[in-house]
């Protein structure tokens, strides 16, 4: 039950339950029984392979469960399943809700918990030294924490790409990707190449992240730190880590499943 493939599977099945649950009207039903379902199965594991997986007095989960705590938080504050009726209209929450149970697993995850990675670093580096792609996948936790004012991030949900500008960020950055629009309104400009290295580089890394998915075409979005609403609804409402609107952050989260989990069953 829980090989590294299968994990994936699993937590799509919670998906699938938690998401028909909202659909029904029953949003704080469909939460709790998420964190439930999370809880019975990382308790199963540890009742199973607790010897020969434990150090000292913590349980040692196995890669394939690392990740199940985050993606059950990224569900708990998508559109399907956030907040209360007043958060969400229902045909939103319809759509989201079927939209999520057709995608594969790879494409849900991705949906569920996507990438966010600096890129200004290997911009401004001689492409003598960008030869290694993987450099800069290191993806960053989603939390405001993550982005520094001085820098140009990257946010993937496989869906669309939004490329953040922070408000100290270089001109000259932002003159060679943007070209003359660098100052305007960011609402108002399209994403091209220039005839500048850096602009080509961007444009290779949005490149290369589409092909690993070729089913579906990414289109840009541009937003300056501090644009409101638009950063809001961009971003920083995607950035799932974080406490706010009284949901749980990434902490308080997991202290609750791990306090349900080493409860006597």
């Amino acid at each position: 039950m829980y090989r590294q493939a299968d994990t994936g599977a699993i937590f799509s099945l919670f998906c699938r339950l938690a998401i028909e649950k909202t659909l029904t009207n029953k949003l704080e039903d469909a939460r709790n029984s998420l964190q439930l379902r999370i809880v019975k199965a990382l308790r199963e594991y540890r009742n199973l392979y607790a010897v020969q997986h434990r150090l000292g007095s913590r349980m040692i989960y196995p890669d394939s469960l690392k990740f199940l705590c985050s993606y059950g938080l990224a569900l708990s504050k998508s559109v399907p399943l956030k907040g209360g009726y007043a958060d969400a209209q229902l045909d939103e929450r319809c759509g989201a809700g079927f939209t999520m149970m057709a995608l594969p697993v790879k494409r849900l995850l991705k949906l569920l918990y996507p990438s966010l990675i600096r890129i200004d670093e290997y911009l401004l580096k001689p492409s003598a030294q960008t030869d290694d792609f993987k450099n800069i996948m290191k993806r960053l936790p989603l939390v405001a924490e993550s982005l520094d004012s001085r820098g140009l991030y990257l946010y993937d949900d496989g869906f669309r790409f939004v490329i953040w500008f922070g408000r100290m960020l270089s001109p000259d950055v932002a003159k060679n990707l943007l070209g003359a629009d660098f100052a305007a309104e960011l609402s108002k400009v399209i994403l091209s190449e220039h005839d500048n290295e850096m602009s080509r580089k961007l444009m290779r890394i949005l490149k290369k992240l589409r092909e690993s998915d070729p089913s579906y075409y990414q289109l840009p979005y541009l937003v300056r730190q501090d644009e409101q609403p638009k950063e809001g609804l961009l971003l920083l409402v995607n950035l799932l880590e974080d406490q706010m609107g009284g949901t749980s952050g990434y902490v308080d989260w997991i202290m609750q499943i791990h306090r349900q989990v080493q409860q006597n069953t």
